[in-house]
């Protein structure tokens, strides 16, 4: 008798267990993460630590982006299940623990991926041979399509350091095989040149390359990184620090360091007059010159005492009389302990720099911060095309032309450093709506509407405005979206939007909200049981969460449940059926948490108050008999 029991205490309590997770599963799939973890962690309460469930704990944080939840839950499954676990997890826990910035374990899973990888047992290659911590975590701006091309006018030397003014590119090159050789790469000292760049038909070409205009510019040493004012009057470049103009300066220890120039042009279109600037020293290096947008801020890269690393980036003010002020270090958001050189500064004030200070691609990368508008701006590295595990260094862009240069000494080029071309093409879209009342068709403003992508992450949140309007702009072209509208008292909805390749469409997607709460109910869809069942199955549970969530929504609230049957079978069995279908809708709707006394009654009327004509000999058909089997939830008090 105990066994038998203990037999049937089991198979309910699995039988509760199994019906929850499936409950559990059709919130998850509907993108209702907060109600699945809900359900997930009472299953884990309940001592379920399964695979799926650890798993599904695990994602629905991180598609909810609670990654230090979503690292926690992951956790627990690879640890139990590493050797059956999709890699998918693995990947997904290693980007979770970056985020948490647990970099240790992070790359200790990241190696074990790799080893998964190599073993040949994996279809799909998450961590690269050059895989490391940034690579993982660098968001790959989709919208931007950048193709590299190596310029025709590169040399077997060096070129680098690209500055367009009008439709004149400047550079730097050590093409010149007359000039004296430099024993650090046997290559001839750097010059300044410059070349014209020919925009026809949304495609460059250049042409006629020669030195600088200005016998003073070029020197026999290095000269290189120019920046030129907006009216094109001014030039500041890097020179190598000269005693005269065939002989060098050195510091105590002997060395050469970089200093940098002014030169204006004159009225035949040659650079001269030439200045050196005032904070310059021979014992470090000033270079690599970059204005801001107005020309009162110069900065530079030095690697001058009292620097947070190997070398910083620096700024000084340009007077109005031409002095300048003392300079300053752009701080720790910026500079690192490594190498931090090549400023620029776009139209719209980005800074764009190179650093090996960071965790990246490999030596060299180039980065943005958008510092000099925000003082707590973090820097973000580009990565790739336009970083490799090769230096990649002086970006230079035109946020008006689209149009953009850099320097890197990558595999493929054609001297030891080459300048490379971009165009950026965006292709980003809209999409937009209005959330409606169902019922009504009134606006409904403060509804939240999120923005879910096809692996079913939540991307963006939008609260409506007063006329229930919500937008999602600068999204990826050719992409599979979800929006899904939600706000208390009312059932979600939600649409399927497919992006296609046409820059800037806007995609409209309205949403109708059914009311929950009309009059004095609280109204859900039918809630059905089995032919001669009482027990509630899982959609019957999804329809009653409705019930649950208005509740706790209203914590004073007190109803009572009704339940009614068709007319098919006997009168006194439907009245015993439907009295046990509404207290078994009670009971549900009590073990979610709901205080027993808030349900003043849960009664059955079996088939004494059809709704139509189906009473007992009346031929019907299966839908006008459906009419008839209904709950009722009436609202007592709120």
């Amino acid at each position: 008798m105990k066994t038998r029991l203990l037999t049937l205490l089991f198979a309910i309590c699995f039988s509760t267990s199994f019906a929850q997770l499936k409950l559990a599963d059709k919130f998850f799939k509907g993108y209702g993460y907060v109600k699945a973890i809900e359900l997930y962690e009472i299953a884990v309460k309940d001592g379920d630590s399964s695979m799926h469930v650890l798993t599904r704990l695990g994602d629905a944080y991180y598609n909810n982006t609670n990654t230090e939840k979503s690292s926690y839950w992951y956790g627990l499954a690879v640890d139990k299940y590493e050797d059956k676990l999709d890699s998918e997890y693995i990947y997904k826990y290693i980007q979770s623990l970056i985020s948490t910035k647990q970099y240790d374990k992070a790359e200790v899973w990241a190696n074990k991926l790799k080893e998964r990888q190599d073993s040949g047992t994996e279809g799909k290659t998450y961590i690269q041979d050059d895989f490391n911590i940034y690579k993982i975590t660098g968001e790959i701006d989709e919208r931007n399509l950048v193709e590299l091309i190596n310029v025709d006018f590169n040399s077997e030397k060096s070129d680098f350091g690209s500055f367009v003014k009008d439709n004149t590119l400047y550079y730097a090159s050590s093409r010149d095989e007359s000039s004296k050789v430099y024993d650090w790469n046997k290559e001839p000292f750097l010059d300044v040149y410059q070349i014209n760049v020919d925009r026809t038909n949304k495609s460059l070409s250049f042409d006629n390359s020669s030195k600088v205009p200005g016998s003073r510019i070029n020197s026999q040493y290095h000269e290189s990184s120019i920046a030129i004012t907006n009216d094109g009057k001014t030039m500041y470049f890097t020179r190598d620090n000269l005693v005269t103009k065939k002989r060098l300066g050195y510091d105590k220890k002997g060395t050469t360091h970089l200093e940098l120039y002014k030169a204006t042009l004159n009225d035949n279109n040659e650079w001269g007059d030439l200045e050196i600037l005032p904070f310059n020293s021979r014992e470090y290096s000033t270079a690599h010159p970059a204005l801001s947008p107005d020309n009162k801020q110069l900065y530079f890269s030095s690697d001058r005492e009292g620097g947070l690393g190997e070398s910083d980036l620096y700024v000084v003010d340009i007077n109005d009389d031409g002095t300048y002020s003392a300079p300053r270090n752009l701080g720790d958001k910026v500079n690192t302990p490594g190498r931090d050189t090549f400023p620029f500064i776009a139209k719209d004030g980005t800074l764009y720099y190179s650093s090996d200070g960071f965790i990246n691609y490999g030596l060299l990368d180039i980065y943005k911060s958008n510092i000099i508008n925000d003082e707590n701006a973090q820097s973000v590295n580009l990565g790739e095309p336009f970083n490799s595990s090769f230096d990649d260094f002086a970006y230079n862009f035109d946020s008006d032309t689209k149009e953009g240069y850099l320097s890197s000494n990558r595999e493929g080029g054609k001297g030891s450093d080459d300048i490379y071309a971009f165009n950026t093409y965006f292709c980003e879209q809209t999409i937009t709506g209005v959330v409606r009342d169902d019922r009504t068709n009134e606006v409904i403003p403060e509804a939240t509407v999120k923005l879910i992508d096809e692996d079913g992450k939540i991307l963006k949140e939008y609260t409506t405005d007063v006329d229930g309007k919500y937008i999602f702009e600068n999204l990826l072209c050719n992409k599979t979206y979800t929006v899904l509208g939600t706000k208390p008292d009312f059932k979600d909805d939600q649409k399927t939007v497919a992006t296609s390749d046409e820059n800037e469409k806007v995609n409209v997607a309205d949403l109708k909200l059914i009311p929950l709460i009309v009059d004095n109910q609280i109204v859900i869809n039918p809630i059905f049981f089995d032919f001669d069942k009482w027990n509630i199955r899982t959609d019957a549970q999804f329809e009653l969460e409705n019930i649950v969530d208005v509740m706790r929504k209203h914590p004073t609230m007190v109803i009572k449940i009704e339940s009614h049957t068709d007319s098919r079978g006997g009168e006194r069995y439907n009245m015993r059926l439907s009295d046990r279908r509404a207290k078994s809708t009670r009971d549900y709707i009590i073990s979610r948490g709901i205080e027993a006394d808030r349900i003043e009654s849960a009664i059955g009327y079996g088939e004494s108050q059809l709704l139509n004509r189906c009473s007992n000999g009346v031929k019907c058909s299966k839908e006008e008999h459906q009419l008839n089997r209904r709950s009722y939830f009436y609202i007592l008090k709120e």
